[in-house]
C-alpha cells in the first residue's frame, strides 16, 4: 500500500480505498476498523473473521504497535503511571487519574521528548526524538483500558510532548478517537495542552473540532515568561489571547490557561494584578497548578496556604480560578514530571512484557 500512514492510523474510506486496490471486497474495511479500534486489537494473527489470505496481505503492511511495559501505582490515590515501549525501542509514559470513581482520565504524551524546554518539566530534559504517530497515541487507551478493563471518560493531551508540535498526528488521532465506528468519544471530553503555538492555535479552529484547549502560561509578563518557556520568544501572550480569542469565537469552547506556581518566580501581588489585567471580563479560566519538583529544577512551590490565598485574591478580583488537586506526585506522575525512559523501583508492576 502507497501510504505515509500504518493502517492502523487509517480512516474507513481509506481502507476501502486500499481493499479496492489490493482485490478484496469493500466491506473488509469497516471489519478492518472495527478490529482495530472496536475491538481494540492489533494482533491480526489472531483474528477469527478474516481468511487465512487476507491475514497474510494485512501482515505484509505497516501496522504500529506498543508494548506496555511497566506500570507504578501510586500509593496515596488511584493513579496509575504506565510506560510504553515503541517499536523503535524508545519510551514515552501516561497517566491514569480516577477521581474518586466518578470519572477517569487518561494523560497521553503525543511525542518522544519535547523540543519547547520549559525549565520545569521533566518531559523536554532529554533529547527530543520524534512525533509519534496517530496510532500510537490511540494504544496508549487501548492498552490501558485493556490493563484495567474499564472505558475512560476523558482523554488529555497533557503527557510528554507538545500536541501542535505534531500537529498532522494529533489531529488524525483526535478524529479516529471520535470516530463512530471506533471509540466513539466526545470531543467535549477531550483536551489539548499546547505552550501557546499561535499559528497551529489559529489552523486547529477551523478543524471543526470544538474540544476544550488549554493554554500552557505560567507567567502573566513576557519577559517573565522568556526566562522559563522558551517557546515565549516567539509568540507573545497578546498574539497568544488574540488567537484564543479566535478559537472561542470559532468553536465556543472557553479555555482554559494552566498557571504552575512557582515560589519567588511567578506567585507575587505583581503577577496577580497582571493576571488580572489580562483576564478581566474574559471568559476565560486559570487553573493553578502547585510545581511539582524535579531534579533538573531547583525551585519549588509556595505553600498551601499561600497558594489557597492566590486564588482567593484572582477570584476576588473577579477572575475564575481554581487550583488543581496534585495527583501521582508519590510516583513521578504528576503534571511536569514524565519522562520517557525506562524506569526501576520495587513498585514497578511488569506486565505484558514482550520483545
Amino acid at each position: 500500500m502507497e501510504s505515509k500512514y500504518a493502517i492502523n492510523s487509517l480512516f474507513p474510506e481509506e481502507l476501502k480505498n486500499w481493499m479496492i486496490q489490493i482485490g478484496e471486497s469493500a466491506f473488509r474495511a469497516k471489519q478492518l476498523f472495527h478490529f482495530f479500534h472496536k475491538e481494540q486489537l492489533s494482533e491480526i494473527e489472531k483474528a477469527t473473521v478474516f481468511p487465512k489470505q487476507f491475514i497474510e496481505k494485512i501482515r505484509k503492511e505497516k501496522m504500529d504497535k506498543i508494548v506496555l511495559w511497566k506500570r507504578v501505582d501510586s500509593k496515596k490515590d488511584n493513579t496509575k503511571k504506565y510506560l510504553f515501549k515503541l517499536q523503535d525501542n524508545h519510551y514515552i509514559e501516561s497517566v491514569y487519574l480516577d477521581n474518586q470513581g466518578s470519572h477517569s482520565t487518561l494523560c497521553l504524551s503525543t511525542q518522544v521528548g519535547c523540543r519547547m524546554g520549559c525549565h520545569f518539566c521533566a518531559s523536554t530534559k532529554q533529547a527530543f526524538i520524534r512525533g509519534l504517530t496517530s496510532a500510537e497515541i490511540l494504544l496508549q487507551v487501548y492498552e490501558i483500558e485493556r490493563d484495567l478493563n474499564c472505558k475512560v471518560n476523558n482523554i488529555v493531551l497533557m503527557g510528554i510532548g507538545e500536541p501542535f508540535d505534531n500537529y498532522e498526528a494529533v489531529v488524525r488521532f483526535l478524529k479516529l478517537f471520535h470516530h463512530p465506528d471506533g471509540h466513539h468519544m466526545s470531543y467535549r471530553n477531550m483536551t489539548v495542552s499546547t505552550c501557546g503555538l499561535v499559528d497551529e492555535i489559529l489552523k486547529f479552529s477551523l478543524e471543526d473540532i470544538p474540544l476544550n484547549l488549554t493554554i500552557s502560561l505560567h507567567s502573566a509578563f513576557d519577559k517573565d515568561r522568556r526566562l522559563i518557556m522558551p517557546i515565549a520568544k516567539k509568540y507573545s501572550i497578546f498574539q497568544i489571547l488574540n488567537a484564543c480569542d479566535v478559537y472561542f469565537q470559532r468553536t465556543g469552547r472557553r479555555i482554559s490557561f494552566e498557571y504552575t506556581l512557582i515560589h519567588d518566580v511567578n506567585d507575587t501581588m505583581r503577577d496577580i494584578n497582571q493576571l488580572v489585567k489580562l483576564f478581566k471580563n474574559k471568559s476565560m479560566h486559570i487553573n493553578l497548578i502547585p510545581l511539582n519538583e524535579i531534579d533538573e529544577y531547583n525551585k519549588q512551590s509556595p505553600n498551601t496556604d499561600y497558594i489557597k490565598n492566590f486564588q482567593q485574591e484572582l477570584i476576588r478580583q473577579g477572575i475564575n480560578a481554581t487550583i488543581r488537586k496534585s495527583q501521582g506526585a508519590d510516583i513521578q506522575g504528576a503534571c511536569g514530571q514524565l519522562r520517557g525512559k525506562e524506569t526501576k523501583g520495587e513498585d514497578i508492576i511488569e506486565i505484558n512484557r514482550n520483545n
